[in-house]
């Protein structure tokens, strides 16, 4: 746009000036503020956009007057046209600096952006494709998050209240998940300096015109205290190297064995409501999931306990050990034991549903000129739909295997162990047997489902 060329270059001009004559400081400096508020105005209706978004940062005037009601309501409108293939009608911009109508200063800049925003997301729901009948899960995530230029920023706030940004060091996509990795250096402070871990996801804005300033729309995904999350701490695996600390579901961070500095952060994220979670939040707020309630049921005396699917991988961030569905799992109401609902996805006693490990349980690591590999751990993905093929609990988090002292299956005469994971709705119990050093089944899978959980999601009262 040839306009809004010629304004960034009229304001450049008038900064220019400013720097050329010093003595007259103090009138150079308030050079704008003497302009009337129509004449800058009117110069800044001739911006489209994201021109306009652009100025408003350059200083707390502009951002006052590029936040001008009258301004965004033109553009807004002139959207709504646009999208209705119907030609613009030409609007006369009024000055009003604090209110139009009954809206305060804003308040058509973010409908604007709320709107435009909207109909985007409509766009990438269309291109995330069909729905997968074993996940549940739109099949293109991925590619969307690609195309969308989306990546991760992790922010780390130290003891004084210092912030320090990292840019991602690399990531991995999975059949179900994200993992991404943040690598020390000399980024990264000791393990007990860490105040605070925020993750956002970042999308960049490409803006019509060059020369303009590459922004960047930040959506915060995690906001963790570090005080409180080491109160919980787990140890997970080590090699000779680095030692695993699980600090939350989907969390961990690597330990330089003999020292207390940081070798790399790790986030697992399931690819539930990533593209929303990773581009509709704000710097300070994450993306809300509106709540879609099942239809209610009456009549079923066991509404909510039967008809789930089940959806289980695992995996590293090399290869993929497992990958498998289960459906119809169910359990009766008079099985309910201690707030907890079981489903039996592969029984112990039924070899037959017994399945074999296309790898051995590894967790690969690297960090700069080092990497390695820390044994008897691996990432689990698993997705549980309810009977309307929904989504109702997702988790993606590193886990371990634990040595069981006492055979839990005759048999498999080798080694047995156990994963587990559990927070406040779901809880895995998985076992393993190993046969031989290349050879090893999963004997048995089931997944507890909290009863709150399960009246809360399909009003019952189990």
């Amino acid at each position: 746009m040839a306009t809004s060329n010629a304004v960034s270059s009229r304001l450049r001009a008038v900064r220019t000036s400013k720097r050329a004559d010093e003595p007259s400081s103090k009138s150079t400096q308030n050079v704008f503020e003497r302009l009337p508020p129509e004449i800058l105005v009117k110069i800044l209706s001739l911006l489209d956009p994201s021109a306009l978004f652009s100025i408003s940062h350059t200083n707390k005037l502009f951002y006052q007057l590029a936040s001008n009601n009258a301004l965004w309501k033109k553009l807004y409108n002139a959207e709504l046209c646009n999208n209705k293939k119907q030609k613009p009608k030409i609007m006369n911009v009024k000055v009003l600096t604090k209110k139009i109508g009954e809206h305060s200063a804003g308040y058509w800049k973010e409908l604007y952006f709320k709107t435009v925003a909207h109909r985007k997301m409509k766009k990438w729901n269309c291109l995330l494709g069909p729905i997968s009948i074993h996940t549940g899960l739109p099949t293109q995530t991925e590619q969307v998050l690609r195309n969308l230029r989306v990546t991760w920023e992790l922010t780390v706030t130290d003891m004084s209240g210092h912030k320090t940004t990292l840019g991602l060091s690399w990531s991995q996509f999975s059949e179900t998940s994200l993992t991404l990795c943040w690598c020390g250096g000399d980024c990264l402070l000791s393990y007990e300096e860490i105040l605070i871990l925020q993750l956002h996801g970042v999308r960049r804005i490409a803006l019509s015109h060059p020369s303009l300033k590459k922004l960047s729309r930040r959506s915060l995904m995690a906001n963790l205290d570090m005080q409180s999350l080491t109160k919980c701490i787990q140890v997970i695996g080590q090699d000779q190297l680095v030692q695993l600390k699980l600090l939350q579901p989907g969390l961990i961070i690597g330990l330089w064995r003999h020292e207390s500095s940081v070798a790399f952060i790790m986030f697992t994220l399931h690819f539930y409501k990533l593209v929303e979670r990773s581009t509709q939040g704000s710097y300070d707020c994450s993306y809300v999931e509106p709540v879609i309630q099942p239809p209610f049921d009456d009549i079923d005396p066991e509404y909510g306990l039967h008809g789930y699917q089940l959806h289980i991988v695992l995996h590293n961030s090399e290869c993929k050990l497992m990958s498998e569905s289960f459906s119809q799992l169910f359990c009766h109401r008079a099985h309910i034991s201690d707030g907890w609902i079981q489903l039996t996805a592969i029984s112990r006693t039924n070899p037959s549903q017994h399945i074999r490990l296309l790898g051995m349980p590894t967790l690969p690591w690297k960090c700069e000129a080092l990497k390695g590999s820390v044994e008897n751990c691996c990432i689990m993905s698993l997705t549980l739909l309810d009977e309307f093929r929904k989504p109702f609990r997702c988790v993606t988090s590193p886990v371990s295997m634990e040595l069981e002292t006492a055979a839990v299956s005759y048999d498999y005469d080798g080694e047995h162990y156990l994963i587990q994971y559990k927070d406040s709705d779901i809880q895995v119990k998985m076992q393993l047997a190993k046969m031989n050093a290349k050879r090893q089944f999963v004997i048995s899978l089931i997944v507890y489902v909290s009863v709150w959980f399960v009246n809360k999601h399909f009003s019952r009262d189990y």
